[in-house]
């Protein structure tokens, strides 16, 4: 901006008119773009306000313009020499110039892509991009190894994509008959260890109770009658070759007697065998081999010679093993007989006979085990040497 100047004498009139307003003014120029001889305001070189003169100031062409002119060494693409603000004046009219943009390219505002042809293909174009009701396109499913978000699907898609995950009926009856199988299974081990663990567990407590109830009677001295009920016991069976203490029972019934873990005699009923104080006959037995207590498991493994001990309340009834008959029928009755076939033994005498299922786990066939009295012991007298020893 320079300093005031003197006024003119050029007589030029305000607002262009010649006559209303003419004054000595300091500017000596008409100020509002009026077309005089002097005017100023673009015309007169030496105006302060938009003018052409050469010291004019806000965005005039005058030689020490400052605020945008348009001189040669302007540097915000203006033309004026020292114009540091802005454009110029256009060299047509009084309006300023809008900046150029920057030469950065990433300044530079994105262009919207306009579709080619009418109104009717830039519709198709923008469903295209949009979808066809205006939101987001997301009806087509991504590639394979695109790592955008899935899109949402059709309902008929869903539909079709539910069906494939749903199994077949193949793959239902399959599981149905593997799970059946699963549970018979497990139904069988439980079974099996039931049968082979938990039977001979609760056997075993059975009797042992039995035992110790009849010794404690015996202690007590508490008779027993001469003849005993199914299911109540009398004597107790030792085999010390085989460490065998179990209780003998009136009976063969498995429910009163054997599945109790006891080894029942055939009394009454059941081919009426001898006691073990009678003078002659069979004193005949039977056990589980296996199973609710098994105590004749392991009889196939007495050798002749080994003790079979009979106790009651007054007697020990002292039997060596004598024969053994590895398997014979479940008819083979013979076999109880008071002078057993098949035994060896040819005449009357005191014996005793142990019968068993064979094999193991089966009740097939009958293992036969037989023995000959050798001592009768009387309890005041201590035990036998076959239950010291």
């Amino acid at each position: 901006m320079t300093a005031l100047r003197p006024e003119r004498e050029s007589g030029a009139e305000w607002y262009g008119t010649g006559g209303y307003g003419a004054s000595p003014d300091p500017y000596t120029a008409a100020p509002y773009g009026t077309r005089g001889a002097e005017t100023s305001y673009a015309d007169y070189p030496e105006t302060s306000y938009g003018m052409r003169g050469a010291e004019t100031s806000y965005g005039n062409r005058g030689a020490e313009a400052s605020y945008g002119v348009r001189e040669p060494e302007a540097p915000y693409g203006t033309g004026g020499p020292e114009a540091p603000y802005g454009p110029g004046v256009d060299e047509e009219t009084m309006a300023l110039r809008l900046p150029e943009p920057p030469s950065d390219a990433s300044f530079a505002p994105r262009a919207t892509p306009v579709a080619p042809g009418g109104r009717a293909a830039r519709r198709k174009a923008a469903r295209r991009r949009h979808g066809r009701h205006g939101g987001a396109a997301g009806t087509a499913e991504p590639r394979p190894g695109d790592g955008g978000p899935s899109a949402p699907l059709s309902r008929v898609e869903a539909r079709r994509r539910a069906r494939a995950r749903r199994p077949g009926a193949g793959v239902v009856i399959s599981r149905a008959v593997g799970e059946v199988f699963i549970t018979t299974g497990v139904l069988m081990l439980l079974f099996v260890t039931y049968q082979l663990w938990w039977t001979n567990v609760r056997a075993h407590a059975q009797a042992g109770n039995e035992a110790h109830q009849l010794q404690n009677d015996w202690a007590s001295g508490k008779r027993n009658p001469g003849s005993f009920e199914p299911g109540q016991g009398f004597a107790i069976l030792h085999i010390p070759a085989l460490d065998v203490v179990v209780p003998i029972a009136e009976g063969t019934s498995k429910s009163k007697v054997l599945d109790k873990g006891m080894v029942g005699h055939y009394g009454q009923g059941d081919l009426n065998t001898a006691m073990p104080d009678a003078k002659t006959g069979n004193f005949g037995l039977a056990g589980h081999r296996n199973t609710h207590g098994e105590p004749f498991r392991y009889i196939n493994r007495l050798k002749p010679g080994d003790a079979i001990v009979v106790e009651t309340q007054d007697t020990y009834f002292v039997y060596k093993t004598a024969s053994t008959l590895p398997v014979t029928s479940p008819a083979n009755t013979a076999v109880l007989d008071p002078v057993p076939a098949g035994s060896g033994f040819t005449r009357p005498g005191r014996y005793i006979t142990l019968t068993t299922c064979t094999p193991e786990f089966t009740s097939k066939y009958r293992l036969i085990v037989w023995g000959k009295m050798v001592e009768e012991r009387p309890r005041s007298k201590g035990k036998p040497d076959a239950l010291v020893s």
